[in-house]
């Protein structure tokens, strides 16, 4: 008989790291579903993460390989698979994957997000070309050039003072006359004098035959359009949640799961941790946070039942 685990967690980044740890603590079975063969979820993406509290200054990939460590030393079960499906029905939940199926009594979504597109032309045929959304990953193959980051929020931001350390120069395209960022980024993004920012404006096309060349940009105000001569985009325009294999729990306009801060759910005995779920902060501590507050909530679930 296949065996019926305490808890099963989908996902492998900050949010499912700390759910992992705190069952295991706790000592229920369980079990996680990562399709990433190594986890760490986008965080290993990230050049430097300066708020995390006691690891001031630590970049993304130490940080990531922190938690991996820290989830390892527990002895966690892993199943390297994609989920398709979760079926939800009766105290048994079925959670089905491209390698098995997986039965637990009650399941944590910490899937996260996923980067957006701006889908324009030249997005999909010039990716890995010179279209990227990962300057700590491909930044270094434009050292000297000419990019342009698009977007206007922390990460946005950051991308932009990361890029401009090496690049010869950095547009940053902004679709408003303000940033959302925070106050300290917006402060050394103007104070860095090869970044040159593009107020009001969106991006319509990205140019180019085997390489990025150039973009076409319009304002949105003024209805201007304008083509600037470079060599690489980095998009940084927000996530979508991975919530494609879920069909049952209710989830609002933009895809995130509905769930407050004990991370429940629309259906019993499932529950929503970090970027995927409804919230007004999405950070590594947050989703941290996440993974704890899951956890009290499945145990007090599971001594209900």
């Amino acid at each position: 008989m296949q065996e019926i685990y305490d808890v099963a967690i989908i996902g492998f980044g900050p949010a499912g790291a700390a759910a992992a740890i705190y069952a295991k603590r706790a000592g229920l079975s369980t079990i996680m579903i990562e399709k990433a063969a190594a986890g760490g979820g986008q965080v290993l993406l990230t050049y430097e993460v300066d708020n995390y509290p006691g690891l001031p200054g630590i970049n993304g990939f130490d940080l990531g390989m922190k938690f991996i460590e820290h989830v390892a030393k527990w002895d966690t079960e892993i199943l390297e698979a994609t989920v398709s499906n979760i079926v939800t029905e009766g105290k048994v939940k079925r959670i089905v994957t491209d390698k098995d199926t997986v039965n637990s009594k009650t399941i944590i979504i910490a899937s996260g997000a996923t980067y957006r597109k701006l889908k324009v032309p030249g997005e999909e045929e010039l990716f890995g070309m010179g279209v990227s959304y990962c300057a700590t990953c491909d930044g270094a193959f434009f050292r000297g050039k000419t990019v342009a980051v698009v977007g206007g929020g922390d990460v946005a931001l950051e991308d932009a003072i990361f890029l401009a350390r090496e690049c010869k120069k950095v547009y940053l395209i902004h679709r408003r006359d303000a940033f959302r960022a925070v106050k300290i980024l917006q402060d050394a993004v103007l104070n860095t004098k090869n970044i040159e920012v593009v107020w009001d404006s969106v991006v319509t096309a990205i140019g180019g035959t085997e390489q990025v060349e150039k973009i076409e940009v319009n304002n949105v105000k003024t209805n201007q359009a304008e083509s600037l001569a470079v060599e690489g985009i980095f998009i940084a325009v927000g996530n979508t949640p991975r919530t494609a294999f879920v069909d049952e729990v209710d989830r609002d306009k933009s895809g995130y799961i509905v769930a407050g801060e004990d991370c429940a759910t629309s259906i019993s005995g499932v529950y929503a941790a970090g970027d995927v779920r409804t919230k007004a902060l999405r950070q590594i501590v947050t989703a941290v946070a996440d993974g704890a507050n899951a956890i009290t909530s499945v145990q007090a679930y599971l001594l209900s039942q």
